[in-house]
């Protein structure tokens, strides 16, 4: 019910800032919580950031606090992950995700749909 397709990555330097956009099809998505995930050569995929249905309430993991910031659009239909003071351990495949509830996810088991990833490579 819910197809997500992500952009904005890219290859930038240490320091320097991008934001990812998620785009999503479906009659759920104002209903429903996100994140971002990502995955790293060699690693399994870790959650990065979440947000409620109503965007009030986020969640973030410990090496991105501060630096990357999650919001949403329900009436543009989008997700986004503003990202500053990148740094090389960031670099990874990105992916969008939507949970089953209107709650704030906080790993994969919470996850219905997935995106299809966009690379993020930060240069040191």
């Amino acid at each position: 019910q819910v197809q997500l397709v992500e952009s904005g990555g890219g290859l930038v330097q240490a320091g320097d800032s991008l934001r990812l956009s998620c785009a999503a099809s479906g009659r759920t998505f104002s209903s429903v919580g996100m994140g971002w995930f990502r995955q790293a050569p060699g690693k399994e995929r870790e959650f990065v950031a979440a947000i409620g249905w109503s965007g009030s309430g986020t969640l973030y993991t410990d090496s991105v606090k501060g630096r990357f910031t999650i919001s949403r659009d329900n009436a543009k239909n989008t997700v986004y992950l503003q990202m500053n003071s990148l740094k090389p351990e960031d670099t990874a495949v990105y992916y969008c995700a939507a949970g089953r509830g209107g709650y704030v996810l906080r790993s994969g088991h919470d996850v219905n749909y997935w995106g299809q990833g966009t690379q993020v490579t930060v240069s040191s």
